[in-house]
């Protein structure tokens, strides 16, 4: 399971950096076939080449693991003004929030009665 992540992980990773296997294999001072057999699930990297291929990939080990895009709502900060909230202002925000769910259920509920009628 994890070497099937590592490989596809890696093999986008690098795409999106626009190298060759080869490149990369070579620039991180290894075979020329080093990235195309971890790609393919032939091999695997030592703790030390994954950091030599991090620092390669311009990224830290816990972006190489992380699959949420940069803009989902998963990963975006709070803005700096929510800091300030009091105890019971982030209780107000809360009840607000999971208003906003039920009535989208509510509202998602009353569609599909619509389409069944």
């Amino acid at each position: 399971m994890y070497e099937e992540f590592f490989a596809d992980r890696l093999s986008e990773l690098r795409t999106e950096k626009n190298v060759s296997a080869r490149e990369m294999s070579l620039a991180i001072g290894q075979n020329a076939s080093y990235i195309n057999r971890i790609e393919n699930r032939k091999s695997f990297p030592s703790m030390q080449l994954f950091f030599y291929i991090c620092e390669y990939l311009e990224i830290t080990p816990q972006d190489f693991f992380s699959t949420v895009d940069a803009d989902s709502c998963e990963n975006r900060e709070l803005p700096q003004p929510l800091h300030r909230l009091t105890e019971a202002q982030w209780d107000l925000l809360s009840q607000l929030i999971e208003s906003f769910f039920e009535e989208k259920n509510c509202a998602s509920e009353k569609t599909q009665l619509h389409h069944k009628e």
